[in-house]
Protein backbone atom coordinates (compact mmCIF):
# COMPACT_ATOMS: atom_id res chain seq x y z
CA UNK A 1 0.00 0.00 0.00
CA UNK A 2 1.19 3.61 -0.81
CA UNK A 3 -1.31 5.07 1.77
CA UNK A 4 -0.70 3.82 5.54
CA UNK A 5 -4.27 4.27 7.03
CA UNK A 6 -2.71 4.79 10.26
CA UNK A 7 -0.51 8.12 9.39
CA UNK A 8 -4.05 9.16 7.48
CA UNK A 9 -5.42 12.26 9.38
CA UNK A 10 -9.04 13.26 8.62
CA UNK A 11 -9.52 17.33 8.68
CA UNK A 12 -13.31 16.68 9.13
CA UNK A 13 -14.91 13.36 10.48
CA UNK A 14 -17.61 13.66 7.70
CA UNK A 15 -14.43 12.40 5.10
CA UNK A 16 -13.92 9.01 7.09
CA UNK A 17 -17.66 7.88 5.06
CA UNK A 18 -17.21 7.90 1.42
CA UNK A 19 -20.48 6.78 0.40
CA UNK A 20 -23.53 8.43 -0.54
CA UNK A 21 -25.32 7.78 3.04
CA UNK A 22 -22.20 9.54 4.70
CA UNK A 23 -22.15 13.02 3.37
CA UNK A 24 -25.97 13.42 5.24
CA UNK A 25 -28.37 15.85 4.34
CA UNK A 26 -30.54 14.04 1.61
CA UNK A 27 -33.80 12.65 1.69
CA UNK A 28 -35.81 9.62 0.16
CA UNK A 29 -37.40 12.11 -2.84
CA UNK A 30 -34.00 12.92 -4.24
CA UNK A 31 -32.85 11.88 -7.44
CA UNK A 32 -29.38 11.33 -5.86
CA UNK A 33 -31.00 9.31 -3.22
CA UNK A 34 -32.67 6.98 -6.03
CA UNK A 35 -29.93 6.38 -7.98
CA UNK A 36 -27.88 5.62 -5.00
CA UNK A 37 -30.75 2.94 -4.11
CA UNK A 38 -30.80 1.36 -7.47
CA UNK A 39 -26.56 1.46 -8.27
CA UNK A 40 -25.98 0.47 -4.71
CA UNK A 41 -25.97 -3.24 -4.88
CA UNK A 42 -24.25 -3.03 -8.26
CA UNK A 43 -20.74 -4.22 -8.88
CA UNK A 44 -18.07 -4.46 -11.38
CA UNK A 45 -18.56 -4.13 -14.59
CA UNK A 46 -22.02 -4.15 -14.74
CA UNK A 47 -22.09 -0.99 -13.00
CA UNK A 48 -21.29 1.18 -16.08
CA UNK A 49 -24.07 -0.50 -17.93
CA UNK A 50 -26.96 -0.03 -15.21
CA UNK A 51 -25.60 3.85 -14.89
CA UNK A 52 -25.61 4.24 -19.21
CA UNK A 53 -29.15 2.80 -18.93
CA UNK A 54 -30.29 5.41 -16.00
CA UNK A 55 -29.14 7.87 -18.19
CA UNK A 56 -30.88 7.58 -21.23
CA UNK A 57 -33.94 9.82 -20.47
CA UNK A 58 -36.49 7.23 -19.58
CA UNK A 59 -35.27 7.15 -15.68
CA UNK A 60 -37.21 9.64 -13.28
CA UNK A 61 -36.23 9.82 -10.13
CA UNK A 62 -36.89 12.11 -7.40
CA UNK A 63 -36.08 16.03 -7.08
CA UNK A 64 -32.93 17.59 -7.66
CA UNK A 65 -31.99 20.22 -5.24
CA UNK A 66 -29.36 22.61 -5.55
CA UNK A 67 -27.71 22.48 -1.95
CA UNK A 68 -24.22 22.54 -1.50
CA UNK A 69 -22.71 19.56 0.67
CA UNK A 70 -19.38 21.12 0.56
CA UNK A 71 -16.78 20.61 3.29
CA UNK A 72 -14.14 23.92 3.82
CA UNK A 73 -10.69 23.62 4.35
CA UNK A 74 -8.12 25.67 5.19
CA UNK A 75 -6.05 27.20 2.62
Amino acid sequence: QRVKPEEVEFTDDRLKDNSYVGKGGSDEMSYGWKAHVDLIKTRGDKFRAEKNKKKRGAYRGGAITFESHSIKFDA
